[in-house]
C-alpha cells in the first residue's frame, strides 16, 4: 500500500514511521543477465545457472548492485510525494547485503523516514530501506537511501 503525501512540507511529519511495503518482485536470469552486460560484471555465481548449482549458494544469485538498483523503482509502490516538480536520486549514506537474492525469487521493499532536511527549493529525505526475498529469515539488502524533491 501506497503512502500518499500531500506537499514535500509533509514529509517533515513523516520522520520515525514506517511506510510500509512494496510489492513483491520477481528476480529473472533475464534480468540478471542485462544487468551483468550493462556492468561487465559476469561472475558466474550470477550469469551461469550450471556451474552455480555446484556453488556457494546451489544456485545464480542477484548482483548485490541490481539489488540496490531496484531501490528507486520498489520505492515507487510504498511512497508518493504530490506537489513534486522534480525528484532526484541523490545517493546512499550506507549499504549492506546481508544475504543474497537467489534468481527467481521474489523481493520487495519496506522503508522507514530517518529524516527530512530543509534544501533550497525543496527538501532531502532519507530513507532506512530494506529489501527482503519473500520467506527468508533476514533482508537480502539494508541501506539509507536519499532522495531530494522539490516543488
Amino acid at each position: 500500500m501506497t503512502t500518499n503525501v500531500k506537499s514535500i512540507d509533509a514529509l517533515v511529519e513523516l520522520v520515525g514511521t514506517h511506510l510500509g511495503y512494496s510489492d513483491y518482485r520477481t528476480i529473472s536470469q533475464e534480468e540478471v543477465n542485462l544487468f551483468a552486460d550493462a556492468t561487465g560484471d559476469h561472475q558466474w555465481i550470477h550469469v551461469d545457472p550450471e556451474r552455480a548449482k555446484t556453488g556457494p549458494f546451489g544456485h545464480t544469485i542477484a548482483h548485490g548492485y541490481l539489488t540496490l538498483s531496484l531501490i528507486p523503482v520498489l520505492l515507487g509502490g510504498v511512497l508518493h510525494v504530490d506537489g513534486v516538480a522534480m525528484g532526484l536520486n541523490y545517493g546512499t549514506n550506507k549499504v549492506r547485503f546481508t544475504s543474497p537474492v537467489p534468481v527467481g525469487s521474489e523481493v520487495r521493499a519496506g522503508a522507514s523516514v530517518a529524516s527530512v532536511d530543509a534544501v533550497p527549493g525543496g527538501v532531502q529525505v532519507a530513507l532506512d530501506v530494506t529489501v527482503e526475498v519473500r520467506d527468508a529469515v533476514k533482508p537480502s539488502c539494508v541501506a539509507q537511501v536519499v532522495f531530494r524533491y522539490y516543488a
